[in-house]
């Protein structure tokens, strides 16, 4: 997986609350093991009516195509564990999410599979999902400074652990980050 540094990219606005795992993506395409894939099943029940693309789904309308962080309400992920989640996510193009609270076994599955999970102040996300929903909204992502803010003045910070901000930074996963004592760990074996 590719480091994340910064990121300047469209956002979009979810504004709901308590979206749970089986939303973002349904049991029923949990049948793969690969990471890829899942991104068009992403909010497959909110997304598809009768098959076809629901036009009035927040994220099928045509300013959302192509956005890159997605802005949600409180309590992102919750439900049960699953690392499609993220990786339906990703594969239908975001990297950063928003949310002023996220489920916290979503929130770990996020960091392990690369996705930035950004906690941001409930007031500071209200005025995010209003940017997005009124027009077009570029946002600027920065991992390095932990900030995220916009052209038109808006501008907030957030909290990571620095483990976790190491590991996206770099790109790593825990195999990797492991791979890293690779040294150590050969001199270890040599002494048991």
């Amino acid at each position: 997986m590719g480091g994340f540094k910064k990121l300047s990219g469209k956002a979009a606005a979810l504004d709901r609350v308590n979206v749970d795992t089986d939303q973002i993506i349904p049991k029923q395409f949990l049948k793969r093991i690969e990471k890829t894939g899942f991104g068009k099943y992403l909010f497959y029940d909110w997304r598809y009516k009768d098959g076809q693309l629901d036009p009035a789904f927040e994220l099928n309308k045509p300013e959302n195509s192509g956005a890159e962080i997605l802005i949600a309400n409180e309590n992102f992920g919750c439900g049960s564990s699953r690392e499609h989640a993220p990786w339906a996510l990703q594969d239908f193009g975001f990297k950063a999410v928003i949310a002023p609270s996220f489920a916290d076994i979503f929130h770990q599955n996020c960091l392990k599979n690369g996705l930035l999970p950004i906690r941001l102040s409930q007031g500071e996300t209200e005025q995010l999902l209003l940017k997005a929903a009124e027009a077009e909204l570029i946002l600027t992502v920065d991992l390095e400074t932990q900030t995220v803010y916009s052209e038109d003045g808006f501008s907030a910070s957030f909290p990571i652990q620095p483990y976790w901000k190491t590991m996206l930074l770099n790109g790593w996963d825990e195999i990797e980050i492991t791979l890293q004592l690779e040294k150590e760990i050969e001199a270890y074996e040599k002494t048991s």
